[in-house]
């Protein structure tokens, strides 16, 4: 009969690559490098720099990963709380915040090393504001102290197209400008949904999200002002000549689609329909992007 205590234990908390991608918040990483390949795409004029584009969406990705990480690290307390986030790798002790300081510092040396000696200084320099805006600002400051956090710190979500831009051109321009402010007046239309989904999250953590300071109707009322701020900044590409009327017609159709949900979700109890509004305007934002290079795309073939 074999001696059961020599019988080896094997640990059940080991980390694997799916933990350390987790850490990365790998699908708001995927939105920032597709906005981002579009300001490169527009700032390109169909001379496109296949090697250096590669780069700069690399250099971006690292940089949005380890601020990613460092948020992760920042809420690990915050995160067992909630029922969305218990599952991550920091609260179930997989990974050790030392580990995953040393890995968001890893991509972000990684990062600016890219941005410096491959790209420019000003995209550099911008990715760098990005970071410290969310991994700092953002998530040490802004998202513990204020409802409205994600207004003050939806610059450092919004900057990706004009990191995209510059990447590729070297200099600031009035047209990936105008997609920052798109991005910028989406993300509390866009979040504001999800935190009234996850309301009993956010009071049970104690973060003071708007529709726990200062109600869900009044959140609601918000949601649909920023909504319809946001359809009006997205026909601003048109009217200051940067795209046609394929683009114009597209992001009108999808602005109705926005904005129907947005007010549905003002006038109707319903549960389902908090979450439905977040998904919608993921879907919303991705095609407006899509129109602009369809758009761009029959400009040059006509």
């Amino acid at each position: 009969m074999k001696n059961s205590a020599n019988t080896s234990v094997i640990p059940i908390n080991i980390a694997t690559w799916r933990d350390y991608l987790a850490l990365c918040k790998p699908k708001v990483v995927l939105m920032i490098l597709i906005t981002a390949m579009v300001g490169m795409y527009l700032a390109s004029e169909q001379n496109f720099n296949i090697p250096l584009m590669l780069i700069a969406n690399i250099a971006i990705g690292f940089a949005a990963s380890a601020a990613a990480v460092i948020n992760h690290v920042i809420d690990v307390n915050i995160d067992a709380k909630m029922q969305r986030t218990k599952w991550r790798p920091l609260v179930n002790q997989r990974i050790s915040n030392k580990q995953a300081l040393f890995f968001s510092a890893s991509l972000a040396t990684s990062s600016m090393f890219l941005l410096l000696f491959y790209i420019n200084i000003l995209t550099a320099l911008l990715t760098l504001i990005g970071f410290i805006g969310y991994a700092l600002v953002y998530t040490c400051f802004l998202k513990h102290k204020t409802p409205q956090n994600i207004v003050y710190g939806g610059f450092a979500g919004a900057i990706p197209p004009l990191l995209g831009w510059t990447s590729i051109t070297n200099n600031i321009a009035l047209e990936p400008l105008l997609l920052t402010l798109i991005i910028f007046l989406w993300t509390p239309a866009h979040f504001w949904p999800l935190a009234i989904d996850r309301l009993d999250d956010y009071r049970q953590a104690n973060v003071p999200m708007l529709p726990v300071v200062k109600g869900v109707d009044y959140t609601k009322t918000c949601i649909v002002i920023y909504t319809f701020a946001t359809i009006i900044a997205s026909v601003l590409p048109y009217f200051f000549h940067y795209s046609g009327e394929l683009y114009l017609s597209l992001v009108l159709l999808l602005g109705l689609w926005f904005g129907y949900y947005a007010i549905q979700l003002k006038l109707i109890v319903n549960n389902q329909l908090a979450l439905k509004t977040f998904h919608v305007s993921i879907y919303y934002l991705i095609a407006l992007f899509i129109a602009l290079l369809l758009d761009r795309l029959v400009v040059f073939w006509w």
